[in-house]
């Protein structure tokens, strides 16, 4: 079973996305913002990260280059979601950019593509 991490500071994104991914077969931890999903990173390795872009205390983008910063961790494949048009290339190649709202099924279908069924 893959183990997803769903970091985002809004609690009905984290609340819906965990059950819906649950129902589809993914264990899924969350986490409120960057720095409180790198702690559970380091204690607990995800399958696929799907990250907010924008949140308090560390952004989704801090939280890509501190992942990348890490030899350990750099390769575990993110799905960074933002509102904004324009989004900052991460030098990361294993992120995967979606536009917010993100539809349920345009989730899952980009899980399917990184691998992680």
């Amino acid at each position: 079973m893959k183990t997803i991490l769903v970091v985002d500071d809004e609690f009905d994104i984290l609340t819906v996305w965990r059950l819906l991914l649950e129902r589809h077969g993914y264990t899924v931890r969350t986490a409120s913002n960057g720095a409180a999903a790198l702690e559970l990173v380091r204690s607990s390795r995800p399958d696929i990260i799907v990250s907010d872009c924008m949140m308090p205390i560390m952004s989704g983008m801090q939280l890509c280059a501190a992942l990348y910063a890490d030899p350990d961790l750099r390769e575990i494949p993110i799905i960074l979601c933002s509102a904004a048009a324009d989004v900052p290339a991460q030098p990361n190649p294993h992120i995967a950019y979606a536009r917010k709202p993100l539809s349920f099924d345009t989730l899952l279908a980009m899980l399917e593509r990184m691998g992680s069924t």
